[in-house]
């Protein structure tokens, strides 16, 4: 089971996802008050407004930052999203919007907002980022 962290400022709560963290920063480049990974909660919900929060969230490239308003509770994906992909400079292939991924064995895993595909062939959790592209200083 993935670990899950929720932080709310009453209106939207934030989701995050800590395995699914590629460390790409854009988080903490676009809202440096509330997103602090040297700090204990790193996220600081109560620095911006619900709606900068939410714009951030959604440039998240890996998933590994969601949300939901609260008044909606958590809901489900919607199937008939737009999707479009994005290959970032040295970096992974992104996928914008809610998509199925199926494994060489059939199974499925529905994956919402944004989701990072290896471009490098370098990563340990395949066929997504994990980051290592920086270490292995692929170019692409």
């Amino acid at each position: 089971m993935s670990i899950e962290k929720e932080y709310t400022n009453g209106e939207v709560t934030i989701v995050w996802k800590p395995k699914s963290c590629i460390h790409s920063t854009i988080c903490v480049g676009g809202l440096p008050d509330v997103f602090r990974p040297n700090e204990k909660p790193w996220i600081n919900i109560d620095a911006a407004s619900t709606e900068a929060l939410v714009e951030q969230v959604k440039k998240c490239p890996s998933g590994a930052l969601g949300y939901y308003m609260n008044a909606k509770g958590k809901k489900e994906a919607s199937p008939n999203a737009a999707v479009r992909a994005q290959v970032t400079k040295n970096g992974p292939l992104l996928v914008h919007g809610d998509i199925t991924v199926e494994n060489e064995v059939g199974e499925s895993t529905t994956k919402n907002n944004v989701t990072a595909f290896c471009r490098c062939g370098a990563s340990a959790n395949k066929p997504y980022c994990d980051g290592t592209h920086a270490k292995v200083r692929f170019e692409g």
